[in-house]
């Protein structure tokens, strides 16, 4: 079904790996069209309750593919490009009511720094690192790097960073706020999965609804935003994990969420 990614769902948790480690995972078209398709089939897909993403082989993504751009970029425009075939992207991650981790295997460059900060989680290798490298070849950050790096990281750090495109490694980026939480490198799958699993176990339709409050908060005022959370309340305590949460508690015993 796919060319460049693998999509597989186990135990209730969507892994996305991108597959082109001949080229460190770059980008072009075909790669971003399957990416989008798979987090829109995980979207209708009552049977994921979480999702990771990572790479193949020694980065996670380098970025846009250099190679491919001559020819994809031969009739159109930039902005034509980023607005086809990134933005719908990152817009479907973010859009995703389920919670998305990135295993960050290596490397994460340009866009594919951005398509790591577009994740609600970032669980890092030791041998990790990251750029903002769109500088380097006289472009500016796209994919949505402008919206979330400052807010990971506050403005002055994020010029910094777009502005120099400097290597970022894991234990920086930990430091600054970049990822979560940084494991050594053999430890790396079996961290993320195990973070994943207690997202699948657990009230996942509520963390969705985190999810898309933490989305809009950012646009919102204080009353505004309290509102909101008044809003969204009736919904989460409209669900069935909300009243076994409840039942769970009364009874003493662990909760079994359905993610309903």
């Amino acid at each position: 079904m796919f060319q460049h990614i693998i999509y597989e769902v186990n135990e209730g948790i969507g892994k996305i790996t991108l597959d082109r480690p001949e080229v460190y995972n770059a980008l072009n078209n075909q790669i971003k069209l399957e990416l989008k398709q798979a987090f829109d089939q995980a979207r209708e897909d009552s049977a994921v309750r979480a999702m990771i993403l990572t790479g193949n082989g020694l980065a996670f993504c380098s970025g846009q593919d250099l190679k491919a751009a001559q020819t994809e970029l031969a009739d159109t425009t930039y902005s034509e490009a980023v607005r086809t075939y990134y933005n719908p992207l990152i817009l479907a991650m973010r859009d995703l009511p389920k919670p998305i981790i990135c295993q960050l295997n290596g490397l994460a460059a340009g866009a594919g720094c951005s398509l790591a900060l577009a994740c609600d989680m970032i669980i890092a290798s030791d041998q990790a690192s990251l750029s903002e490298l769109f500088v380097g070849i006289g472009l500016v950050m796209d994919s949505g790097s402008t919206y979330f790096l400052p807010r990971m990281v506050g403005s002055l750090r994020a010029f910094e960073l777009a502005s120099t495109g400097r290597t970022v490694s894991a234990e920086e980026a930990v430091q600054i706020g970049l990822t979560n939480r940084v494991v050594e490198h053999d430890q790396l799958e079996s961290t993320t999965y195990q973070i994943a699993k207690k997202f699948a176990q657990g009230p996942t339709k509520t963390i969705g609804m985190i999810k898309q409050m933490l989305n809009r908060s950012y646009e919102m005022s204080l009353a505004e935003v309290l509102d909101y959370e008044a809003q969204i309340q009736d919904e989460a305590a409209a669900t069935e994990d909300h009243q076994e949460g409840i039942q769970a508690f009364l009874e003493k015993r662990k909760p079994k969420f359905k993610g309903k």
